[in-house]
């Protein structure tokens, strides 16, 4: 949409100051709509790093991908149906980068973003509120900010395919596949067991064993 605001968009710094922000306030907005009915995945990586760690069965995980990819392709396809005539782009590569090293950022940046969304749901640091999804909205437009200009800031396989189905090319889709189903299974095992562990209860659904504590 900032091609349509503003003439060179992807040379303005300002178009990518504009959609950061409309990222992290729009992910907080679904957030915190979804995060009582369905966890507000929204991510395939989130998904299976949470089927990973146990949080969620397989068959749910794959409900939810498919759900996720289906949402990607249809508003993309809104996008370009109502604005006549306008070209969805796809998540590209900067020259300077190599598919490796783009694959290694998006990996991390998603690794960041997992790890705050289960610091986030961590029942043991007290009540989920509006705070935790604002904060994991705002890491996601640091993240938007951190890698625009050089693999497009992705850091969610199914924005990646919901565009490339509709741009009708599928150039690079491995970059912001594998890099972030990585490195959010690394943040979900790292969180759960190696930092903070947790015992007899599923802490990050918020889910009790039964049993009374005194």
């Amino acid at each position: 949409m900032t091609g349509k605001l503003m003439p060179d968009a992807s040379l303005n710094p300002t178009s990518l100051v504009v959609g950061a922000i409309a990222s992290a306030f729009a992910l907080s907005s679904v957030l915190y709509i979804a995060w009582d009915i369905s966890g507000g995945h929204v991510n395939p990586a989130v998904t299976f790093a949470m089927a990973v760690g146990g949080h969620i069965s397989v068959p749910t995980a794959l409900f939810y991908w498919v759900a996720q990819l289906i949402a990607s392709v249809i508003a993309c396809l809104f996008l370009k149906v109502i604005v006549v005539g306008m070209h969805v782009p796809t998540y590209s590569i900067a020259e300077e980068m190599t598919g490796f090293g783009a694959s290694i950022l998006e990996g991390i940046l998603t690794f960041v973003l997992v790890y705050t969304i289960y610091a986030a749901r961590d029942t043991r640091r007290g009540q989920v509120s509006s705070t935790g999804t604002l904060v994991i909205g705002l890491i996601a437009g640091a993240s938007v900010l951190a890698a625009g200009p050089f693999s497009g800031g992705s850091i969610n396989p199914a924005c990646a395919f919901g565009s490339a189905s509709i741009a009708g090319t599928f150039r690079n889709q491995a970059v912001y596949w594998v890099g972030p189903l990585i490195g959010a299974v690394v943040a979900g095992l790292l969180y759960d067991n190696v930092l903070f562990p947790s015992q007899n209860s599923d802490c990050i659904r918020g889910v009790s064993d039964g049993t009374v504590r005194v």
